[in-house]
């Protein structure tokens, strides 16, 4: 991929990251945890959109949350959807899983204690976690008639004080390699990575943004 930049370079692989899917009216909204409250934003647009009767609030403390949120991820996000109008009866908490694997065991484990039903789904992610949470997702839950959203937000706009663009692409080379390297494991469905996308990561490990990758077998 000639005349590459980190900024190029990180944009495409955003770019990748995002599914664009098109939403239709599910049995739920589940929001999988994380550090950025403005999935919980999107929860609560989807929902007052009347996409699903119920919200699934997913998470615990994970990687970049233990030590830094004083509740579990599911509970602050309910507190933000609560503030932006969702009623607390809608929502169903699960506080205890710490990754995307547990999300969906948990999230599974949640529904059939509380006898609920869900046939089909909107998951909703941070933006660079689209194509993760889908591939994991597909994998642990195949049957599950499954769409992924996340805050609208472009990668301009994303950034914020608390989540630097420098952060985004470190933890997106990330992501990408768990895609890359977990349908082995079992753990996602596997996804075709164009050589641009390759190029795109090949260029930013050489200059540095290694904070979030596993041990690299290529």
């Amino acid at each position: 991929m000639p005349g590459l930049t980190i900024d190029r370079a990180s944009r495409c692989i955003w770019d990748y990251h995002h599914l664009n899917q098109t939403l239709a009216p599910a049995d739920m909204i589940w929001a999988l945890g994380s550090h950025d409250l403005r999935v919980a934003d999107r929860v609560a647009e989807l929902w007052q959109a009347g996409l699903a009767p119920i919200i699934v609030m997913s998470g615990g403390l994970g990687n970049f949350t233990d030590g830094v949120f004083e509740k579990p991820e599911a509970i602050l996000f309910a507190e933000r959807a609560q503030a932006l109008g969702v009623p607390e009866d809608v929502m169903f908490l699960e506080s205890a899983s710490t990754n995307c694997g547990e999300n969906v065991l948990f999230t599974r484990q949640l529904l059939a204690e509380r006898e609920q039903e869900v046939h089909s789904a909107i998951a909703v992610q941070k933006p660079y976690m689209e194509r993760r949470t889908w591939a994991t997702i597909r994998k642990q839950w195949p049957e599950l008639d499954l769409v992924v959203t996340s805050p609208q937000l472009s990668w301009d706009e994303y950034p914020l004080e608390s989540i630097s663009r420098s952060f985004v692409t470190h933890t997106m080379l990330g992501d990408l390699q768990r895609i890359m390297t977990y349908p082995e494991q079992g753990y996602m469905i596997p996804q075709d990575v164009p050589e641009s996308v390759m190029s795109a990561f090949d260029y930013l490990v050489a200059a540095g943004f290694t904070d979030h990758l596993l041990v690299r077998d290529r």
